[in-house]
């Protein structure tokens, strides 16, 4: 049963992954993506600390643009 349980967690991120790489206009691929920049990954790592955020507190977190 765990082992399903993670399996669904899996899908459901990288469901998450795929539609946040898509709002902030990164092409990102099924498989490998080690060729994207940097700039892109954090740019879709970011979005994800920041849903993930909001989920757990019910708060909005705005992100400082510097």
């Amino acid at each position: 049963m765990a082992n399903n349980n993670r399996s669904n967690s899996k899908t459901s991120f990288d469901q998450m992954k795929y539609e946040i790489a898509n709002q902030v206009g990164v092409n990102l691929k099924q498989g490998y993506n080690g060729d994207i920049s940097s700039r892109d990954a954090g740019k879709i790592g970011g979005n994800i600390v920041k849903k993930v955020f909001e989920s757990y507190t019910g708060n909005q977190y705005e992100l400082e643009k510097k």
